[in-house]
């Protein structure tokens, strides 16, 4: 698994991503996810159900776990410079969270000032999982984010890097809102 760039010389030069290094990237995530998670529920006794927005913007925090490591793994160093993947990653973590709280909203989101808090700090975990990722890497090139997103073939180790966790956010918030109007008469549907 090996990605290309382009050396000093104008050539391409292959850079290996090993198994071991990607491996290692998606379970450092999965601890800041699970520690994310963890601090919250059991340092400042909240929990998902009780407090949802405030849990979910403990979340934040991942951001920067998640910046700093796919920032690694850019592509076209000769014209990237670690600082400038960053930059994305930071520019990338609200704009994306524009564009779920946008999707969220066109596919029924509560819309109102009560609501808000809860629809944005879902959608900047949302954002730190599929957007983030993406623009630490690949920056604004259309061609690798089409490549990534919307073909169901994947060609580098830093694409299956970044499109699985990405799909597999998308699609466990959709199968988790899926059943949620089944249960409207539960206490923590009403907020």
């Amino acid at each position: 698994m090996k990605m290309k760039m382009k050396d000093k010389n104008g050539g391409n030069a292959i850079l290996s991503v090993s198994p071991l290094k990607a491996i290692t990237l998606q379970l450092i995530c999965l601890l800041g996810l699970g520690l994310a998670f963890w601090v919250p529920n059991h340092i400042c006794s909240l929990d998902l159900i009780t407090h949802p927005s405030q849990t979910l913007f403990s979340q934040v925090f991942l951001a920067p776990v998640v910046i700093f490591l796919y920032s690694h793994l850019r592509h076209d160093r000769s014209q990237c410079s670690y600082v400038k993947a960053v930059g994305r990653g930071l520019l990338a973590l609200p704009a994306g969270a524009v564009v779920n709280a946008l999707g969220a909203t066109i596919l029924g989101a509560p819309v109102g000032f009560e609501y808000f808090p809860k629809t944005f700090n879902w959608s900047l975990l949302m954002s730190v999982l599929t957007f983030v990722p993406a623009a630490c890497v690949f920056g604004s090139s259309w061609t690798d984010w089409h490549r990534i997103f919307a073909r169901t073939k994947a060609s580098e180790s830093t694409d299956y890097m970044i499109s699985l966790p990405a799909h597999g956010a998308v699609i466990g918030a959709w199968f988790g809102a899926w059943p949620m109007p089944l249960d409207w008469e539960s206490p923590w549907q009403v907020s």
